[in-house]
């Protein structure tokens, strides 16, 4: 099992109670919520927004997609999904793909149906591995985001 650095960093740092899960190498968050025997609305997918001013996260249970049309009423514009080298460069110590919700500094959104959720799970920067903790850690490390 392995951790992105970043996240390893951020989750010490924040004093967070969490554990990893390690799973079969996936390719999508459906197939690792499988894999891993997690429900889908637990599984929080992380997908990397550009906004034309500054990227921001969108947080969704991984059974979910992002509606971009949607979120223009939210941010005034439509953002538009960031490139695979865009994720690579904000990203560099992770898998593209196995983005983590938090760590990285950048502007975060959570759909409302994550913070429903007893526990959650997220990617741990590899196609292998998930962390795994409660709701109450979870929305205490996802404080600032709307």
């Amino acid at each position: 099992m392995s951790i992105a650095p970043k996240l390893q960093q951020y989750l010490d740092e924040a004093h967070a109670d969490y554990d990893l899960v390690e799973h079969q190498p996936t390719k999508s968050s459906l197939e690792t919520a499988k894999a891993s025997s997690v429900p889908a609305e637990q599984l929080a997918k992380a997908v990397l927004l550009d906004t034309d001013d500054d990227y921001l996260l969108a947080v969704l249970p991984s059974d979910r997609r992002v509606e971009l049309s949607e979120l223009r009423s939210e941010l005034g514009r439509k953002p538009r999904l960031a490139s695979e080298d865009e994720i690579k460069s904000l990203f560099n110590d992770c898998d593209v793909g196995a983005v983590p919700p938090a760590g990285y500094g950048i502007t975060t959104i959570v759909d409302d149906t994550i913070e429903q959720q007893s526990d959650v799970y997220f990617e741990a920067g590899d196609h292998a591995s998930l962390v795994h903790m409660s709701h109450d850690q979870f929305s205490r490390l996802m404080k600032g985001a709307r």
